[in-house]
């Protein structure tokens, strides 16, 4: 068993909860995918500040350019921000994938307003002060807090597990086909730019992403068994925070 293996074995409890959770069996009408969305868009939205304190820890992002000591890693984190930050949506402009899920959610008659104002909090603010001061679910706000205590205190190789086995492959394609049987059952409703989001997604995380964040982990760690079992723990931590993240939908729905 190599080291990647030996991770997925330590967090194997945690993934088959998450991909065994009743709120994919609640999500069976609009109500429920704009209660959801709702919720999830504050993941969607923080995955963005994993990836770039990955950006700032391990490419050069200052002036004057000095070339980074991750050769393979840079360029795989600078690949996924490509993809993540400016990919191509469903009219052929570019956006992030956090705008294109803001975008679906209006779609859908899904009410981003608490996320905008906690982002405008976020700008004017510390980003502690503005969770702390979010009226949201605690359990939401614990799941953003893991991941800028993270950012804030961990290593490059915790952020890349946080990143990586926490966050890149837990939405299940399962996705696609419930949420055709949602616009089957409630044809004046347009979710094609939410089925598009999670297309886009499925298809980068499982056929480029998934494997280059592993790449990165690979590299990051080596041999190091102390940065493997630091590894492990993030990866753990960061999955039972997604699990009350999830909890916390469900009952909200």
């Amino acid at each position: 068993m190599n080291k990647i293996q030996e991770v997925q074995a330590y967090i194997e409890t945690e993934r088959n909860i998450l991909l065994a959770h009743p709120l994919y069996d609640r999500l069976n009408d609009l109500h429920a995918l704009k209660k959801f969305t709702e919720g999830h868009v504050y993941a969607v939205w923080d995955f963005m500040s994993l990836l770039k304190a990955l950006q700032m820890k391990l490419t050069c992002t200052q002036v004057p350019w000095f070339a980074s000591e991750y050769p393979n890693t840079r360029y795989l984190i600078n690949e996924i921000v490509l993809a993540e930050e400016s990919d191509e949506y469903i009219d052929g402009t570019r956006l992030s994938h956090f705008e294109m899920y803001v975008d679906a959610m209006n779609a859908i008659g899904a009410d981003p307003t608490d996320i905008v104002h906690f982002l405008k909090a976020a700008r004017s603010e510390n980003i502690v002060a503005a969770i702390a001061n979010e009226s949201i679910d605690p359990r939401i706000k614990d799941f953003l807090s893991f991941t800028f205590d993270t950012i804030a205190n961990g290593g490059s190789h915790e952020i890349a597990s946080a990143f990586t086995f926490g966050r890149e492959d837990l939405i299940p394609e399962m996705f696609g086909p419930m949420l055709a049987r949602i616009q089957q059952h409630d044809p004046s409703v347009d979710l094609s730019k939410l089925i598009y989001y999670f297309d886009r997604h499925i298809s980068l995380d499982g056929d480029e992403h998934g494997p280059l964040a592993m790449q990165m982990i690979m590299e990051l760690a080596g041999d190091d068994l102390d940065k493997w079992t630091e590894i492990k723990s993030t990866a753990k931590q960061a999955l039972q925070k997604r699990i009350e993240l999830w909890d916390a939908i469900y009952d909200g729905i």
